[in-house]
């Protein structure tokens, strides 16, 4: 059984820094919504504040579960902490994201029967910072798009941060409506809002749920890995392959290579290790490698 490989790849350093500009971003956007929006009751500005604020619980999140997920193998996670992310999702989904959607429903859609009621201050206010929001938004998402390489965490924030482009416009267009005279688009911005947030925390639940309980990598990876595998001088087959991912870049993979009949035991054992190197470029964690003698009946190979 090969060892681990456990190391902070240029990705994963890459993956860190966009999610630290992430949380600055929110944190500095919140406050601006949350000002403006005591400032003028656009309700709209208070759902997309409620989103800013559930985005930088996840990124938050991710962020801390980002270095834990870095730390060694253990005795008692064997396997690393890979998943840390994955469980920091999942909380996030659940306590923060869905409560945020479900209180955003609660206060809008009466809103809906009662839009005349409302008042409004500062509606030029409001559209300035919903704009200003949109362009520090766009910052990390396209550092985030110009980044080669992405990390499992740095592509679900990419989502994230166009889905908040999304919320933004919805939030600006309602506003504009209430300018014109229109107050029912205020609490139906918010509902659009609510329902993006709701849509999030599907999303992030159903993917690291997936993750949590053992979700193989993608058949083109796999079909890789049996690939390296066959392409080792020795293997005469590869079969049996299994593999799990662990964390965002890191797959624990066994499979069964078939070997020459009669062939020594030291030559099997150094087919085994190149194969457990070879497929270890790709999966960074464990490979257990078992050679099994080619059955009877098949034609003889020459190779050593």
């Amino acid at each position: 059984m090969a060892t681990p490989v456990i190391e902070v790849d240029k990705k994963g350093t890459e993956d860190i820094g966009s999610l630290q500009l992430t949380v600055g971003v929110y944190a500095l956007v919140l406050v601006m919504k949350l000002a403006v929006y005591f400032m003028s009751g656009v309700m709209a500005l208070l759902a997309e504040a409620l989103h800013t604020l559930s985005d930088l619980f996840v990124s938050g999140f991710l962020l801390a579960a980002m270095y834990v997920a870095r730390r060694a193998p253990d005795r008692v996670h064997t396997f690393g902490h890979g998943r840390a992310q994955n469980v920091a999702a999942l909380v996030a989904a659940t306590l923060f994201i869905s409560f945020t959607s479900f209180e955003l429903y609660r206060e809008a859609i009466p809103r809906l029967f009662k839009a005349q009621e409302a008042e409004y201050q500062n509606l030029p206010w409001v559209i300035g910072v919903l704009v200003v929001s949109m362009l520090i938004a766009a910052a990390p998402m396209v550092k985030l798009v110009r980044q080669k390489t992405r990390g499992a965490a740095a592509k679900a924030q990419l989502t994230e941060l166009v889905n908040d482009e999304l919320g933004l416009v919805a939030a600006l267009v309602g506003t504009l409506f209430v300018v014109w005279g229109k107050p029912i688009a205020d609490p139906l911005a918010a509902v659009v809002v609510a329902t993006i947030i709701a849509y999030n925390a599907v999303g992030l639940f159903r993917e690291n749920a997936s993750f949590l309980m053992g979700r193989s990598p993608e058949p083109e990876f796999l079909e890789e890995i049996e690939r390296l595998a066959r392409a080792v001088p020795g293997v005469l087959d590869v079969h049996d392959l299994r593999a799990e991912q662990s964390g965002p870049d890191t797959v624990h993979a066994g499979l069964h290579i078939e070997v020459r009949r009669g062939l020594p035991v030291e030559d099997s054992d150094q087919i085994a290790e190149e194969v457990t190197r070879q497929i270890q470029r790709v999966t960074k964690g464990y490979c257990v490698v078992h050679v099994d003698a080619q059955a009877p009946g098949f034609p003889r190979d020459s190779s050593p």
